[in-house]
């Protein structure tokens, strides 16, 4: 599985139930990653979509813990383990975790690959992505040239689970043989 971000300097993801920052081009790779794919988010990272709407030509699994909580055109699950189960239809480089906090959180261990937009400043936050610079597990595998929105910085990373990398690496190796 996949998890995608965009995160501020110090890891941070949003405030007050936003977003810390629009940039176009994170939309637009976020858009051309997950189409015609699978993406796991919460019930509130749905509703701070445009419209609250699940999003367009994705299969879109919301998890929340209400009962009553349903929405036109998304799988809804109440829990996390009813989530993971029906991702097992799907293969798994087709499924994007994408937020918020608690979800990014509780599906991280699932996750091999982690797409993350990061931004080269410290904005106020009241929610946080674990930061895989500091997790052991994680490794740094690409990242794109610096990028400008108007005076920000940012730049597109693509960080591998190490036991993954050592895997693809090995395979890599056994097919050169």
């Amino acid at each position: 599985m996949n998890i995608i971000a965009a995160v501020d300097k110090h890891w941070a993801i949003g405030y007050q139930g936003k977003t810390l920052v629009d940039i176009p081009a994170d939309r637009k790779l976020f858009r051309e990653e997950t189409m015609g794919k699978v993406v796991v988010m919460g019930r509130k990272t749905l509703e701070s979509l445009p419209g609250g709407q699940p999003l367009a030509k994705r299969m879109n699994i919301i998890l929340s813990r209400d009962t009553s909580f349903s929405v036109r055109g998304a799988l809804v699950c109440r829990s996390m383990e009813e989530a993971l189960k029906e991702c097992e239809q799907y293969p798994s480089e087709d499924i994007f975790i994408a937020g918020g906090q608690e979800i990014y959180q509780q599906f991280l261990p699932f996750c091999s690959i982690a797409h993350i937009t990061w931004i080269d400043y410290a904005y106020q936050a009241d929610t946080y992505f674990p930061d895989l610079d500091r997790d052991g597990a994680w490794q740094l595998t690409a990242a794109s040239e610096e990028q400008t929105c108007f005076d920000l910085c940012y730049e597109f990373r693509l960080y591998c689970r190490k036991e993954k990398l050592k895997g693809w690496l090995k395979a890599k190796q056994d097919k050169k043989k």
